[in-house]
């Protein structure tokens, strides 16, 4: 048990470290929604057509980041000694929303690093826990000194309205905070500090709930989700080494934008003569004067007269925009290279590739997904075992501890390809329920599809069972479709009945 002031002073170490995170978390989620700003060369180019193309921005972080989070998507947790998916896991799972949200939290960590799954009990359904995926930039897992796994506490902390509120849960009890919103201040530095002596933590109210309120888990609810881990510092956002190859794309934009507008057409100049000037005509009709020629007329009406001798037209030719398109093709090409991002998926070109040729294409998103399938499969299978810990089921949090999380399959294969690979692995051996999990469907569904076929025996045992041999020639045979070898027809009915 801890006291008051030994969880506040978790608390601020905890949110400074949070704090010096959040810089690095905003600036990617800025590149992720496309608010990166054009990059200029010098301060000059920016002042003359920084507000010509403000509003534009090219956006590869996007497409980095989403594509290795549409192929992570979770079938269920397979507990250690069981054959199948646990039921009553999923159920949580759905009754949550996890199969939607579970997408943002493998997104936040594409893009943030890390993200973070928080597990408490539900007052008004006991049976069904609470699961969230959480953003990184309001949460914080400590860890004992020396490990990595072993959670030693965790703080949430987030703002809403004019109240700051942080939530610390620690492996017996949970600590509930409150303070006035800090905002961006005028004071002086010294003003500064009495105004945050005053607004310091203070335990928030929470009515008929304790504070500290009691864990019955007995761990720390709440788990992190690392990207691209290291032995030796914090793990690594897939965008990080995006950005600046991000920001020369968007300068090579910038200046092919201005050469687009003032160089893309052939130009044509005048030599040797005056800038035309229009006569000014009194009542008879007489010159009385001149004055120049309305140039803007000019570039609408496209016509104009020039006198003189010695007056000649020629021609500066359009300048070669391609020369910077073929640039920013390469940039991209680059980007493909660094993230293992699929280039059809950032260039947009395919000329009669073959199946196998864009699975070769894709085998750096494939293992790129399964890594993360790995490190986040070991905070998901965590999860689990807390919610199992959440419903006061034991036993089942130390099987689930050494069980699998289970996959959808990071390849992206055509129907023909995939039926193929199935029938394949039928014919070795494998049996029906692996094969419906690696078609892609759920636990749930393999339960429903094997209720139907069982019902489709029941209902016409014969014709099951003839439909049977011919899929499967080592459990009978066929030769013509009809008649399985090694045994006569009236053989195989009578071993049907």
């Amino acid at each position: 048990m801890a006291t008051q002031a030994e969880a506040l002073t978790l608390v601020g170490l905890l949110e400074n470290e949070l704090m010096n995170r959040r810089p690095g978390i905003q600036r990617h989620s800025d590149y992720y929604r496309g608010k990166q700003a054009l990059a200029f060369a010098s301060d000059q180019f920016r002042k003359f057509h920084g507000d010509r193309y403000r509003d534009f921005a090219d956006n590869w972080v996007q497409v980095v980041s989403d594509s290795p989070v549409e192929r992570l998507t979770v079938n269920g947790i397979l507990p250690a000694g069981e054959t199948s998916a646990d039921k009553e896991s999923w159920r949580v799972w759905q009754m949550n929303a996890l199969d939607a949200d579970s997408q943002l939290g493998f997104l936040g960590a594409v893009n943030s690093a890390r993200s973070f799954v928080l597990v408490w009990g539900n007052p008004d359904d006991p049976e069904t826990p609470e699961v969230t995926f959480e953003d990184a930039s309001q949460c914080i897992v400590a860890y004992w000194p020396g490990s990595r796994r072993r959670r030693r506490a965790a703080l949430k902390r987030w703002d809403d309205g004019q109240s700051s509120f942080a939530t610390l849960y620690l492996a017996d009890e949970v600590w509930k905070f409150q303070r006035p919103l800090l905002g961006v201040s005028t004071k002086s530095p010294q003003m500064q500090s009495v105004d945050e002596e005053l607004n310091k933590w203070d335990l928030r109210e929470t009515g008929a709930e304790p504070n500290p309120q009691p864990n019955p888990m007995g761990v720390v609810p709440m788990v992190e989700l690392p990207n691209r881990p290291t032995l030796d510092g914090d793990p690594i956002s897939d965008i990080s080494g995006v950005v600046a190859m991000q920001d020369a794309v968007n300068l090579l934009w910038a200046q092919l934008f201005t050469a687009a507008d003032y160089a893309s057409f052939p130009q044509r100049i005048v030599l040797g003569a005056e800038v035309p000037e229009i006569p000014i005509l009194d009542e008879n009709g007489k010159i009385v004067g001149s004055r120049p020629v309305d140039m803007e007329r000019f570039a609408v009406d496209r016509v104009m007269f020039f006198t003189g001798d010695d007056v000649k037209v020629t021609e500066w030719t359009a300048a070669n925009l391609e020369a910077y398109s073929n640039i920013i093709e390469v940039a991209v090409g680059h980007i493909a290279a660094q993230t293992r991002t699929p280039q059809h998926y950032l260039i947009g070109k395919m000329a009669n590739l073959s199946g196998d040729a864009l699975l070769a294409a894709e085998t750096g998103l494939v293992k790129r997904v399964e890594e993360k399938q790995i490190w986040f499969g070991q905070a998901l299978r965590e999860m689990f075992r807390l919610i199992a810990l959440a419903q006061g089921d034991e036993d089942k949090s130390k099987a689930i501890a050494g069980g699998r999380v289970l996959w959808a399959d990071a390849e992206s294969r055509s129907q023909a390809q995939l039926t193929d690979s199935l029938l394949k692995l039928k014919q070795i051996g494998f049996p029906f329920e692996f094969l419906a999990l690696r078609y892609g469907l759920t636990p749930t569904e393999v339960v429903d599809l094997l209720a139907m076929r069982d019902k489709e025996l029941q209902a016409d045992p014969m014709g099951a069972f003839t439909a049977l041999m011919a899929r499967d020639p080592e459990q009978g045979g066929v030769t013509d479709g009809n008649q399985p070898t090694g045994a006569p027809a009236s053989e195989i009915k009578g071993s049907a009945g």
